[in-house]
């Protein structure tokens, strides 16, 4: 249990809720990862990250992927692909190791286009490498990643093997036609077709992580983008199907959550038969099975983060997060399934002004970020937590995602940069004088200095009164070995501005975002 001490001259605490561990903290910081995986890595443990997040896409190992024409290989071994492609992802396995930082790999298209399907229409994003990606052929290159990273396999030309890899997901955002599966609909988009070949997919990534000695291990499906388009006509071949369309096909149900039954099921590639019903938990394994079912519930611009869309019921953003369990829950157990998937949010991150004058301003990005880490950790479905990006994507770049922590020249975003490393949320901001308010943080770092000195970490909840005057420590927190979180109750003596403190053995100490309060 966590505990709260008084420090301060009046001061006033209150015990601190029973520690649970909460969401797992993931951070993908995409390309500052390859460029310096040593610095980026201990960037990591210095901001508390429990877990980092590398994507391998299809397309960047294989060999010839702008070719039409598979080349003659062994596609399931993973030193049949040329040793380049490999070389970034082995150096920060193996940095990763080095430094104790657990990894998380998804695998996912762009599919080689020797690969993608034929037919598809001309001017398709990519030249067609996101059209009717082969399952079979993804599932040699999953049996080749996986073998990689088992932990058992020494790379030609080197002397030790490469760390095991224990945490995996299978294809990214898949309800997204031009950037990753397509199409997602025919017929004049009645029919779903996309689900149809992720279900494929997934059989086959689930049949290769088993094969190569990782059934044991996390294994994550879905990877689901939180919004799509709802007009006549949509989402068409490459555009995007809102998140719990694309499930309902996926698990062969229709929008009453029944099962499909005759034409609409032989569409939708789903069972047409009793017989074949019953039988499609065990065909699809990895529908049923997997560790959990991640999710990317973005927010919709200024919206607050507990705010559910209106009109807009087949969407997931954080606060609507409710749906997509309640459909889970209830298409599984259709199939005589009680699995209860744990929700991993897997990609999170608010647009910011600057640099966007669309995004939210600094303050707001980072009062919603805590906010939304708040409601997460308040869902116990809800497994993990996860910050994109690092560093903003520059001017022409190949993303328009400036949610990270820094802009673009690599400089820290005021406030926000400092909510994700010192989290702190009061859900309610004012109280008559001598009641408490509820004070909720993490102090993210602790993890890893925990491992590092054995000792507990401690953060001060401190108050700059409204008359004038520094702050002061009203109340120390210590947080527990398993979690960096708290849920505190504090009296504070005025009105003012609150912050959390805390100190690096033998380095700076840092403070959380300013929250202001009004007492009396």
């Amino acid at each position: 249990m966590a505990a709260a001490t008084a420090a301060g001259c009046g001061s006033t605490s209150h015990p601190v809720s029973a520690a649970r561990p909460g969401p797992e903290s993931i951070f993908e910081p995409k390309e500052p990862l390859f460029a310096d995986p040593v610095g980026t890595l201990n960037l990591m443990r210095q901001l508390g990250v429990d877990r980092v997040k590398v994507f391998i896409p299809w397309n960047k190992i294989a060999p010839d992927p702008d070719s039409r024409v598979r080349p003659r290989f062994n596609a399931a071994d993973p030193a049949a692909y040329p040793a380049g492609g490999w070389s970034g992802y082995d150096t920060i396995v193996r940095d990763a190791a080095a430094q104790g930082v657990p990894l998380y790999v998804a695998v996912g298209g762009l599919a080689p286009l020797w690969a993608a399907g034929s037919g598809a229409p001309r001017g398709a994003p990519y030249g067609g490498a996101t059209w009717k990606p082969s399952p079979s052929q993804f599932g040699e290159f999953v049996h080749a990643v996986a073998t990689r990273y088992s932990g058992h396999y020494t790379p030609p030309g080197s002397s030790s093997p490469l760390p095991r890899v224990s945490f995996w997901s299978i294809w990214n955002e898949p309800n997204l036609g031009e950037a990753d599966l397509a199409p997602q609909a025919i017929d004049d988009s009645t029919v779903e077709t996309s689900p149809a070949m992720y279900r494929g997919l997934v059989d086959a990534a689930w049949s290769a992580l088993q094969q190569t000695g990782h059934g044991g291990d996390t294994i994550l499906i879905g990877e689901l983008a939180p919004y799509g388009q709802i007009f006549s006509g949509s989402p068409g071949n490459f555009g995007e199907m809102v998140p719990l369309r694309f499930l309902r096909a996926l698990y062969c149900v229709d929008s009453s959550l029944r099962p499909l039954q005759g034409a609409a099921a032989a569409a939708r590639g789903c069972p047409t038969t009793a017989a074949a019903s019953k039988q499609f938990a065990h065909d699809h394994p990895g529908l049923f099975q997997a560790t959990g079912f991640a999710m990317h519930p973005y927010p919709s611009g200024r919206v607050p983060p507990n705010v559910v869309l209106p009109a807009s019921p087949d969407f997931v953003n954080l606060a609507s997060l409710p749906r997509l369990v309640h459909l889970l829950d209830t298409v599984t157990g259709l199939y005589g399934s009680s699995r209860r998937f744990p929700i991993y949010v897997t990609e999170y991150g608010y647009f910011t002004d600057p640099p966007d004058p669309d995004g939210a301003p600094l303050p707001l990005a980072a009062e919603y970020l805590n906010w939304a880490e708040y409601i997460a950790w308040s869902n116990r479905r809800v497994r993990s937590w996860d910050q994109y990006l690092l560093v903003d994507p520059g001017s022409g770049g190949p993303s328009s995602f400036v949610t990270g922590l820094e802009l673009s020249d690599g400089e820290p975003k005021p406030t926000y940069y400092a909510a994700y490393r010192l989290p702190l949320f009061l859900p309610v901001t004012s109280a008559k004088a001598g009641q408490s308010l509820e004070v909720w943080g993490c102090v993210r770092p602790a993890h890893y200095v925990q491992l590092q000195t054995q000792a507990p970490q401690q953060a001060q909840i401190q108050l700059k009164p409204n008359t004038g005057g520094a702050f002061r420590t009203i109340s120390v927190v210590t947080v527990s070995t398993q979690s960096c979180y708290f849920d505190t109750r504090v009296r504070f003596p005025s009105s003012g501005t609150v912050r959390l403190a805390w100190s690096y053995p033998h380095g700076p100490t840092v403070y959380s975002r300013p929250v202001a309060i009004t007492i009396g």
